[in-house]
């Protein structure tokens, strides 16, 4: 007892043993040249490609088909953006931890209406031919009954031909094929990006129209196939362009390689996996954070003292006796 006793008065004794000169800025500025050194040769040897960004315009052209089709169905409300929910519409409750409806309570923070806001609103802002400008004036004029049946019924018939809007059934479809003809032309001619910008601001850098629009493709998802940027190849530890990736990320994404969060279908989550795996994350940083806060656990350095054998000399009976 008197020697642990004397241990903590040594503890928090101050220094009386040899002190020396310590110039920090001249330590900083060597560690700094140093690091920065390192840094450019680690990165000009291990460095990943920077591929270029992906754009509707190499959307258009590589896969018309596909944005075609999803044009079709932004303009009938059945993409997963138009069914989304909050925060950008009310077409869905969204997730939800138990009780506990997460996008429900926080509401439509950030409205979308898909229909207008992706597809009608670039093609009323671009230059049309009389054909496609006398289409957009039909559809507008059309009541919203009228516009999700003509789209609707487009969708479905693209539908029954496996995403192939040439080989799909006639019908009567309204304007609807002749204003994703416009976008994908629009898109081909590389404006789409720029009409997406939310705001109409030159210096816009709200993104979200066009992530929405990319998501609901089949552009996208290809690319992140293909650069192994899936979850189940641990896609949120990639990095894209010039940005470095999100490698303090890795322990939210670890949870998707584990059971029962893997996928959509995995009892008893399901599709509300990515709530259940906030609150998971949310509860261990709280952990971490509060640690020094938590009872017995911040005993442990006293418990164990594993510090003491790191620095055995500086915690040795002789110095100690040497400071009384």
């Amino acid at each position: 007892m008197k020697s642990q006793t004397a241990k903590q008065a040594f503890d928090a004794a101050p220094w009386t043993g040899r002190v020396r000169k310590y110039d920090i800025v001249k330590e900083a500025t060597i560690a700094v040249v140093i690091v920065s050194m390192l840094v450019v040769l680690l990165s000009l040897i291990f460095s990943s490609p920077d591929d270029k960004q992906l754009t509707f315009r190499d959307w258009a052209k590589t896969n018309p088909t596909n944005f075609y089709a999803t044009t079709v169905q932004e303009l009938a409300g059945t993409s997963e953006s138009a069914g989304y929910g909050p925060p950008y519409n009310n077409a869905s409750a969204g997730l939800n931890v138990g009780p506990l409806w997460l996008q429900k309570w926080a509401g439509v923070t950030h409205p979308v209406d898909v229909p207008n806001d992706l597809v009608i609103t670039p093609l009323t802002l671009s230059v049309l031919s009389a054909r496609e400008a006398s289409a957009l004036a039909t559809w507008k004029a059309a009541t919203p009954d009228q516009q999700t049946t003509w789209a609707t019924a487009y969708d479905t018939a693209i539908g029954d031909a496996d995403g192939n809007y040439t080989a799909a059934a006639p019908g009567d479809y309204g304007p609807v094929p002749v204003l994703a003809n416009a976008l994908t032309n629009v898109a081909a001619q590389g404006s789409l990006d720029a009409l997406l910008l939310a705001g109409g601001n030159f210096y816009s850098t709200d993104n979200t129209k066009q992530i929405l629009f990319f998501g609901d493709g089949a552009y996208l998802d290809d690319a992140a196939t293909a650069a192994n940027l899936q979850g189940n190849t641990w896609g949120m530890m990639n990095e894209t362009g010039r940005y470095p990736g999100q490698a303090w990320l890795w322990l939210y994404s670890i949870w998707y390689q584990i059971p029962p969060f893997i996928n959509e279908e995995s009892a008893p989550f399901g599709s509300n996996a990515d709530a259940y795996i906030m609150f998971v994350v949310l509860g261990l940083t709280a952990g971490l954070m509060f640690a020094p806060l938590i009872p017995g656990l911040r005993s442990i350095p006293r418990v164990i003292p594993l510090h003491r054998k790191i620095w055995k000399s500086y915690y040795s009976e002789e110095n100690i006796k040497r400071r009384k």
